[in-house]
């Protein structure tokens, strides 16, 4: 047995970003910072500040697009890709990003597209491929 699960509470850096398939697929991409807290054995406070890039297929990923803004807080379950692509200059590159299952609306930060409502919804197995990582054929960028 083996698990692939993340479960991060954090807030959008950017507007989402929603590009559609050659299928019609709709895919939606964003950062979201987690921040963590602690004291060090001095008792100076410590921040450290992670970055994650998320990806949301399908009707979620519309809705994502719809609703969320720069500095507006989510609620993101899904699992861990890493992927490789070749840049303009040939190097080649790796990519780690979240499939999100789910996406939850939360209040606070910016979040000024049409709705300032808590909403959720639930990933569309047929638009997201089952779970399956899409091809490079189904990425659209």
């Amino acid at each position: 047995m083996s698990v692939n699960k993340v479960i991060l509470v954090g807030n959008l850096g950017k507007d989402p970003e929603v590009r559609f398939t050659n299928s019609g697929s709709a895919v939606a991409r964003f950062p979201i910072a987690t921040s963590e807290v602690w004291n060090d054995r001095d008792g100076n406070r410590q921040e450290r500040t992670e970055w994650h890039n998320i990806i949301v297929w399908g009707k979620q990923g519309e809705h994502c697009g719809q609703y969320l803004a720069k500095g507006r807080q989510v609620y993101v379950e899904g699992s861990i890709r890493n992927r490789s692509y070749d840049d303009k200059n040939g190097n080649k590159r790796y990519v780690t990003e979240i499939v999100a299952q789910r996406v939850q609306f939360l209040g606070g930060g910016g979040g000024t597209r049409l709705a300032q409502q808590t909403e959720s919804a639930p990933a569309d197995e047929a638009q997201s491929g089952g779970g399956q990582p899409p091809t490079d054929d189904d990425v659209p960028f």
